[in-house]
């Protein structure tokens, strides 16, 4: 009975999501207030309808009910609890059930938290995303219904794949989806702003709270997702390139762009054709994510569908949205005045550099994704566009945003001094240099360039801390006067200073990690040993275990340093009983800022086990920084002025016939 409900309130939530996003386009034309209320009335009831339907899923999930098929091909009674939840979304149904409720989620926020929007804004914001909430809901009831029955129903499931049993379920699709569903906002903003043929600085400051939001939580997203592959799948590598990885970094880095590009609408009123198309390209992205992943297309551990119907379902929304909007911006930014002028030479200018060398990035990276699937679709031929390729052109492109990320915070806007920022920062490179070659020397050298890698890392960091120490006038003051005006910084100048050291962080553990790991691979009995990293590693032996779901086979290994004892570390092959999979659990040390990573091969024939073993120097620097990102992201979403968004509106007049959207103070 409880699927038969979450069935019927999805067929409910399709009904008020038609309703929804009909009801208030027509209320803001005809300025009915009424009308445009029923934006935020029908945004919570398609919440509250979508929730149940969920809840209903989750619900066949933890009592094992195999009558329902998406749960009997993705679940087993021996799984964990936390697995038979996070299973709900290990699948493609499911999956797009979750993307489905954030959805909602995040049209309920802006009708709750959207006060200060002009109405006839929000109703064509709250429109544009029940737009978006009928085509995935079609999609769900026509081609992946998660409640379909099972009769006769079987006994047990088929078991969750092993690879997804792990925490890393549960946290990584949820804020992936926070950031791919939280740039929807964003695209609802635009389109509205394009139908009522308007823009201005209020417009950036309502829509960058929303963007910050979904940035930060791909952030997360992301640098969750990097990790659960790096310590499950047991390859030692935090990052490959996969066409998936690549769906989720290609709307961050347009989103960071799309960040910065507001800024610049909000302060100088400056680049508002730009800012708009960016919010329709930031979600074009995330939905190109989505066919990629859910279309089959795609050969990877991440892919989920192969059904081609649904890939063309997904294919339909895809150019009705990105199509839709597009045109739409074709036809309404020629009416869009440019916004101000500014120096080349200015935090407007450093902006503009950022913006353009993240979006040919991007750029670069959607090329190299697709490319092999259209040269496949026209031609036949296969290719594969691997790491190689990525690292020598991302890398080079991104080269220069290093360099100038430091340099924006310290100019002026409109028109900014070069030579004043350069002397604020000669020191802070000086610095950064050198300590960049006292690490190369200790690593006992290695490639060049791994010297102005790391100094750029360090430059990102230092120019973070040179940007508030300035701006609190240290060292230029009474040292209680400095400091009191430090902390009356407001929240967002510690929030980008915090993201921009947290990308100096990671970069350096990814300059360290690349130019400096080693690796050993051999055979080993129980007594063998091998140094690596100035640490030695014994094989002490081999012992069975069993676990709730697996059996498993655990190697223990002793590290020691100059002879003394360090740790013991182990690592291990399970099978998991229901589907006779294997996986390997690799066994990882952290000294920080490094690890010692071990995982596990084959039997040798002389009654040994295959190790391969890595020291990766500075690889937690990779994650530090993520999470050093997204604490800035989190920091400044906690600053009045971003929360609030925008003024309040003034009260209208009795006899006033509707609100109108204010400038920014």
């Amino acid at each position: 009975m409880i699927i038969e409900i979450g069935h019927s309130m999805l067929v409910l939530a399709l009904a008020t999501a038609i309703i929804l996003s009909v009801v208030p386009v027509i209320g803001a034309r005809r300025q009915d207030r009424a009308m445009m209320d029923v934006g935020s009335i029908g945004s919570v009831l398609l919440f509250a309808l979508v929730t149940v339907s969920f809840a209903a899923l989750t619900h066949a999930y933890v009592v094992s009910d195999f009558s329902v098929e998406n749960v009997w091909e993705n679940s087993h009674s021996l799984v964990p609890l936390v697995y038979k939840i996070s299973g709900v979304w290990s699948n493609h149904e499911g999956s797009m059930m979750l993307w489905l409720l954030i959805l909602s989620l995040f049209s309920t926020l802006v009708a709750v938290f959207g006060r200060n929007l002009p109405d006839t804004l929000k109703a064509n914001v709250l429109a544009v995303q029940a737009w978006i909430a009928v085509a995935f809901l079609a999609y769900i009831l026509l081609t992946s219904n998660p409640f379909i029955r099972l009769d006769p129903a079987p006994l047990e499931g088929r078991d969750l794949n092993p690879v997804l049993q792990d925490v890393g379920l549960a946290i990584h699709p949820p804020l992936l989806y926070l950031g791919y569903v939280g740039f929807s906002v964003s695209f609802s903003f635009a389109v509205a702003a394009l139908l009522e043929g308007g823009i201005d600085a209020a417009w950036a400051r309502w829509v960058r709270p929303w963007t910050l939001a979904a940035w930060t939580f791909l952030t997360l997203g992301i640098a969750m997702g990097s990790y659960w592959a790096y310590y499950e799948l047991g390859w030692g590598g935090w990052w490959f390139w996969d066409p998936v990885e690549n769906a989720s970094f290609m709307p961050w880095l347009a989103g960071t762009a799309l960040l910065h590009s507001a800024l610049v609408m909000e302060k100088r009123g400056a680049l508002k054709i730009w800012t708009v198309l960016l919010a329709i390209l930031t979600f074009s992205l995330s939905l190109l994510g989505t066919f990629l992943v859910r279309s089959g297309v795609l050969t990877s551990v991440h892919a989920f569908a192969s059904d081609p119907s649904r890939g063309v379902f997904i294919l339909c929304i895809l150019l009705i949205f990105i199509g839709g909007a597009l045109s739409l911006f074709a036809v309404r930014a020629p009416l869009l005045s440019a916004g101000g002028l500014f120096a080349p030479i200015s935090r407007e200018g450093a902006l503009v550099l950022n913006n353009l060398v993240l979006t040919v990035a991007c750029g670069t990276v959607l090329i190299g994704t697709l490319y092999p699937l259209v040269l496949e679709t026209l031609t036949g031929d296969k290719i594969t566009v691997g790491p190689p390729f990525f690292n020598l052109t991302f890398g080079l492109l991104m080269a220069p945003i290093l360099v100038i990320v430091p340099f924006g915070p310290l100019l002026a806007w409109k028109r900014g001094d070069p030579l004043a920022a350069l002397q604020r920062l000669y020191v802070v490179g000086g610095i950064s240099f050198l300590v960049a070659v006292i690490f190369f020397y200790v690593q006992n050298g290695g490639p060049v360039l791994a010297v102005f890698g790391f100094a750029a890392g360090l430059f990102l960091v230092l120019g973070a801390a040179a940007d508030l120490w300035y701006r609190a006038g240290i060292g230029e003051m009474n040292a209680v006067v400095a400091w009191r005006r430090l902390l009356g910084l407001q929240r967002s100048a510690f929030g980008t200073a915090l993201a921009h050291a947290g990308l100096g962080v990671t970069v350096l553990g990814i300059v360290a990690v690349t130019m400096f790991q080693a690796e050993s691979i051999a055979g080993m009995k129980p007594g063998g040993t091998a140094d690596i990293g100035g640490y030695t590693v014994r094989f002490d032996g081999m012992r069975p275990g069993v676990g709730s779901n697996y059996t498993e086979d655990r190697a223990s290994f002793s590290v020691s340093r100059g002879g003394v004892a360090v740790a013991i570390l182990s690592a291990a092959r399970r099978v998991f009983t229901a589907s006779g999979r294997a996986t390997t659990e690799a066994g990882i040390l952290t000294f920080f800022p490094n690890q010692l990573y071990i995982s596990l091969g084959d039997p040798t024939k002389d009654g040994g086990i295959a190790v391969r073993i890595w020291w990766k120097p500075c690889i937690v620097f990779i994650w530090s920084g993520a999470l050093m990102m997204a604490a800035g992201g989190f920091v400044s979403l906690s600053d009045r002025r971003l929360r609030v968004g925008a003024p309040k509106r003034k009260a209208q007049p009795a006899k006033s016939p509707a609100p109108t959207m204010e400038p920014a103070e």
